[in-house]
Formats: structure tokens, C-alpha cells, sequence
């Protein structure tokens, strides 16, 4: 994509063009690719068909939405024609066969986390711009252990996305941890090539797997405090609100720290095993980061002001969740500042600062141009704009519950265990094709309402479903940081299928068995 092309410093978009490969510009593709297309392309709109016409029992608009997931799903996973454009095509056709009305439709482009992912992409911009990217990425690969090994460098990566997501959004993690990452690719292919000039190393495994780590590992750093993302906190609600159940800070993060800690470490076996990096260990890394890091002197003035900004959004970030702990979730404070400083509405603060800030004193030139600000991927953004939208209309044709509840009722007569093992699964297959919260919101009702009719503590089952809810990791549009990453270019769509597929399964079992174990231990279950 030329986001990755234009977002690298100057001296450096060859070393990009090495490491993105085929994965990123058609005309390399490979025949298996081309074939891959072909057969997507041609498939996608006879099961469209297939699907509109079979008697399945559901009703008009129900139906036609199924029939254009089923095409929207044939030519993501096949890559048939540009995943954006497959995007934008879905919500015409939901307009023109009338699934719904368009104001309706295309009302999911005033999401707030739309214009996260804006702001975000914007200051992202501006440290690629100034090579505030590439200092940071120095600067991490300078900790003792990490230079020079691509296994600390991923794992160093996942350390700090999933500290930092607890706290804040998943999706502002991914974007801040974004260009720092891709100037670490960046650095690793040049020296890959530097040490082996004959070969042809590249670097597409591993930055594929920094990507997926940095995605994958804010999403599972999310689950450890209930406002580390929205669904914790719409499915808390829920267990208040219906089952009487009260789960306050300290006790959810008892039960969700255990179970992080082990999705973390199944997360690193799993993208190492199945996106092994090239090379373990690079030759006269550390040397060569001690020699770039002197030749960056001292920062200069458009890195002075893009890390006043980047700070200040994580600052505003990270504020509604001290004054939760501080003062509790339930005080007017939080509630106040929680209301005003909207993750999105921080986001476009922080990008609109860039406008503002001198180069110079004669105030003519500014820390970022419009020019320079135009070059965000916005397909990533019109991608995930469109995820909200078919989300937003499973949920309200009722797709997305009689999904739910067709899973639900195969339950039966069932355990305990059971019960949260259906849970995790219904949780898990919906987020792939719908937004995590949507999720939460589909299944965790269902889950208390059948554990109450069964004489169960819903807690548990519905603990797990919110957690659940946060494992979709196979599609770009399954979570926003799975759609950053997907942006960057490095992630051909096969290997986040593939990765995420394996994680989704192990995640789950690890879900439905700790939270069991863990609810127990801390007086919940």
C-alpha cells in the first residue's frame, strides 16, 4: 500500500519496498496468488447468489445481508479485488437491495473511532515525517537483550502493547506502537542484507509477525482492566443490569491477570512457530543501533514537537482510567472526564496541534503540512468504517442474534463448563464478522439469560463471552488493531487468517478454562 512507502523516513523506502515483496504490489504477485484471485472472484458472487435464493428461513433483509457477508467474506479472504473497494461495494449493495435506508448505512463514518483512527494515522504521519519513528525504534532496539535478536525484539513489542492497552484503547495502542515498528523492520532488512548481500532474506516474516504481535497483544492486554476496552465495560453493565452481578476493578483484574499473562505466552509460541523471522540473530546489530543513534544527534525541532503531541495524547489517553482508579468508576469525575476526553476527540486534538506547532519563528512553516497529512492510508480507515457498518446491521435486521441464538440453543442440558465453552465459541465466531462491543452486546444477554433458566451463576459463562468477544484476530475488519496492522502492508491477509485462526482456538480454551479456575479462586464463580 503506499502508506508504507510514503510513511518511511527519507534513506529508507528502499529497504520497504524489499520487505513488502509481493505482499504488497500486484505486479510481483505470484501465480498462486493470481490463481487464489481468480477463483475468489468468479466464487464470491455465485454464493452471493446461492445464498440469496436458498431457503433459509429468514427474512428479506435478513437474507440479502447474509448473501452479501458471504460475498464480502470470498473476497476478503481471497483478496479478489482491493479489500477496501470489497468494502465499499458491500455497503452499496446493502443500500441499493435494501437491507436498510443509506443515511443509516453510512451513519457508522461518524464513529468516534473513526476519527481515532484519523487523529492517530495523522500523528503516526508526522513521526515518520520528522524520523521521531526511527529514534524510537533505535531506542527500543538499544535495551540490553533486545538488539540483535528478533525474538526479544517481538516479544520487547508485545511487553509494551498489551502495559499499554490495559489502560488505553487497544486501537490507540496499535497506531502509537505502529511506525515505531515498522522503522524496526526497516533497520532488521537493512542489516539482514548487510550481512548476507547474495541471499535473499527479506524480512516479510518478520514483519509480518511484529505487526500481528503488536495487534494481537494489545487486544489481549485490553482484557486486564475492565476499561481497557469497550466491551469490558458493556459487558460489566450487563451483568449488573441483569444478573445483579457487581465486578469491581481490582476483582475483574484478579481473574483477567492469569489468564492474560497465559494468552500472552501462547501468543509468542504461536507467531514465532507459524511466522518464524528470517533470522534469529543479526550480526553487529548492537553495534550498528550504537552508531545510528549517535548519527541522529539531538532531536530536532519537528521531533520536539511531534513527541510534545504524541505525549500529550497519551497523557489525555491515559487520564480517564487513573481518575477511575483513583476516585472509582462510579464517581462524577470520572464520569465527567470520561465523557469530554473521548478517545477520538484526543485523537483529532493531537493531529490538529501538528498544524499549529512553528518549525521556525517566523511561525511559516508547521510541524506537519496538509500534503504531508493526506498521505494517511485511508483505505484502512474506509475498511473499518465498513466493518461498523455491517455490524451495526446484523444487529439491527437481527441476523447477528438469530446467529447467536441458534449457537446458544445447542447448549441443551449442559454444565457449567459447558455453557462458558459455547460462550467463549458464539463470543469469538461473531467478533470475526462483526465489531467486538456488537459482540458482547449478541451474546452476553443470551449467555445470563440461559444460565439463569439452568440454575447457574452467570457470571462466569458471561466473564468469558466479554473476554471471548475480544479474540477476533483471523480478518482486518474483526477488531480495529487487526486493521491498523493489516494497513501497514506487511500483513498479507493469508497469514493473519492462518495466525489468527490458531489463536482464536487456543485463546478460547485458555479463556473458558482460566476464567473458571480464577473465578473461583477470587469468589466470583
Amino acid at each position: 500500500m503506499t502508506q508504507t512507502a510514503e510513511g518511511v523516513p527519507e534513506g529508507h523506502r528502499d529497504e520497504f519496498a524489499t520487505l513488502l515483496g509481493e505482499s504488497a504490489t500486484p505486479e510481483m504477485a505470484s501465480s498462486g496468488d493470481d490463481r487464489r484471485r481468480r477463483i475468489g472472484f468468479l466464487s464470491g458472487p455465485l454464493l452471493f447468489a446461492g445464498v440469496l435464493l436458498a431457503p433459509l428461513g429468514l427474512t428479506t433483509a435478513q437474507q440479502t445481508l447474509a448473501a452479501i457477508l458471504g460475498l464480502v467474506i470470498v473476497y476478503w479472504v481471497t483478496e479478489a479485488i482491493p479489500v477496501p473497494a470489497t468494502a465499499l461495494t458491500a455497503l452499496a449493495l446493502t443500500a441499493m437491495l435494501g437491507v436498510a435506508p443509506p443515511r443509516e448505512i453510512f451513519a457508522a463514518f461518524a464513529s468516534p473511532t473513526i476519527f481515532l483512527f484519523i487523529g492517530s494515522f495523522i500523528l503516526a504521519r508526522a513521526m515518520t515525517v520528522h524520523g521521531l519513528d526511527r529514534r524510537f525504534a533505535l531506542r527500543v532496539l538499544s535495551v540490553g537483550g533486545v538488539a540483535g535478536s528478533t525474538y526479544g525484539t517481538l516479544i520487547a513489542f508485545g511487553v509494551v502493547a498489551a502495559v499499554m492497552s490495559a489502560f488505553i484503547s487497544n486501537t490507540a495502542a496499535t497506531a502509537m506502537l505502529l511506525p515505531i515498528g515498522l522503522g524496526i523492520v526497516g533497520i532488521y532488512g537493512g542489516l539482514i542484507r548487510q550481512d548476507a548481500p547474495d541471499a535473499d532474506p527479506g524480512t516479510r516474516r518478520l514483519g509480518a509477525a511484529l505487526m500481528l504481535m503488536i495487534a494481537y497483544s494489545a487486544s489481549v492486554g485490553g482484557l486486564l482492566t475492565p476499561i481497557g476496552s469497550p466491551p469490558n465495560l458493556l459487558g460489566r453493565g450487563f451483568l449488573e443490569s441483569q444478573a445483579g452481578v457487581s465486578l469491581p476493578f481490582l476483582q475483574w483484574s484478579l481473574v483477567a491477570a492469569p489468564v492474560v499473562v497465559t494468552m500472552f505466552a501462547a501468543l509468542c509460541l504461536i507467531l514465532i512457530a507459524l511466522n518464524r523471522p528470517e533470522a534469529r540473530r543479526i550480526p553487529g546489530a548492537a553495534m550498528y543501533i550504537a552508531g545510528e543513534r549517535r548519527r541522529l544527534g539531538s532531536f530536532s525541532t519537528g521531533e520536539r514537537n511531534t513527541l510534545l503531541t504524541f505525549l500529550l495524547a497519551v497523557g489525555l489517553w491515559l487520564l480517564p482510567g487513573l481518575v477511575g482508579i483513583t476516585f472509582g468508576e462510579e464517581s462524577a469525575a470520572y464520569e465527567e472526564i470520561r465523557a469530554r476526553l473521548d478517545e477520538g476527540v484526543v485523537a483529532i486534538v493531537a493531529a490538529s496541534l501538528l498544524f499549529v506547532l512553528p518549525l521556525d519563528r517566523g511561525l511559516l512553516r508547521f510541524t506537519l503540512t496538509w500534503r504531508q497529512a493526506v498521505a494517511i492510508d485511508w483505505g484502512t480507515i474506509i475498511l473499518f468504517g465498513a466493518g461498523i457498518a455491517l455490524g451495526s446491521l446484523l444487529s439491527s435486521t437481527g441476523l447477528a442474534a438469530l446467529v447467536g441464538e441458534s449457537l446458544a440453543r445447542s447448549l441443551g442440558d449442559a454444565s457449567p463448563l459447558t455453557l462458558t465453552i459455547l460462550a467463549v465459541m458464539a463470543a469469538v465466531v461473531i467478533s470475526e464478522t462483526t465489531s467486538n462491543t456488537a459482540s458482547v452486546g449478541i451474546v452476553v444477554p443470551i449467555v445470563i439469560s440461559l444460565a439463569q433458566a439452568a440454575g447457574m451463576n452467570p457470571a462466569v459463562p458471561a466473564l468469558a463471552a466479554i473476554f471471548g468477544a475480544s479474540f477476533g484476530f483471523m480478518l482486518p475488519i474483526s477488531t480495529p488493531p487487526n486493521a491498523i496492522v493489516y494497513g501497514s502492508g506487511l500483513v498479507p491477509i493469508t497469514r493473519m487468517i492462518r495466525s489468527g485462526l490458531v489463536f482464536d482456538v487456543i485463546g478460547a480454551v485458555i479463556i473458558a478454562v482460566g476464567v473458571t479456575v480464577m473465578a473461583g479462586l477470587v469468589g466470583l464463580g
